[in-house]
């Protein structure tokens, strides 16, 4: 690299695809997940994420233990959003999806259509999970099919999980039903 740029890559660790799925989850040193020291960041990109159940937003929750998924979180989020027919477009901040030191599954996306055409596909970054001295810092962007069917959202989440213990896995789920179809692929981020 040269002075004033740096060039990443990213690392495939895992990828799993719903199937009527309650939830995914990826936990290290399971499964070959690693979610540890080995990069320091690490992004999870969920693509055509389908609920089983209208009206439904896409969730997200760490653990430090391999199996309880409550971290302290304190988030916040905003999104855009237009109508199909152009009637309605606009941006907001979602002040009903902060999290404020609770341990609930943090939202990533407003209500998700059930239809056929309706998914959620985004990024979600979680940077030094493996830390012992600081909190763990996340953001995501998301897209989705508002559960009216006419509406696209994009949403922007960002946040920190309120722990200096190090999290090991994090696990993904709809608020209501299962995740009836979609991928979700792990990835770490190395410097080059």
């Amino acid at each position: 690299t040269t002075a004033g740029t740096m060039s990443a890559s990213q690392v495939l660790i895992k990828e799993q695809t719903a199937s009527s799925s309650s939830t995914l989850s990826f936990v290290h040193g399971s499964s070959d997940v690693v979610f540890d020291n080995t990069y320091q960041i690490y992004v999870f990109k969920f693509i055509n994420t389908h609920p089983s159940a209208n009206g439904n937003q896409f969730q997200f929750n760490m653990t430090t233990d391999g199996s309880n998924y409550n971290v302290t979180k304190t988030s916040t989020m905003f999104y855009s959003v237009h109508k199909e027919d152009d009637s309605n477009q606009g941006l907001s901040y979602g002040a009903s999806y902060d999290l404020a030191q609770s341990t609930n599954f943090q939202a990533l996306t407003d209500s998700t259509s059930n239809d056929n055409d309706g998914s959620t596909s985004g990024e979600l970054f979680i940077f030094s999970p493996s830390s012992t001295t600081f909190v763990k810092h996340f953001m995501a962007t998301t897209n989705s099919l508002f559960s009216g069917g006419t509406y696209s959202w994009q949403e922007f989440t960002a946040g920190y999980g309120n722990t200096t213990s190090a999290v090991t896995g994090v696990q993904f789920k709809y608020s209501s039903g299962n995740i009836d179809a979609g991928t979700i692929k792990l990835y770490g981020i190395k410097d080059s």
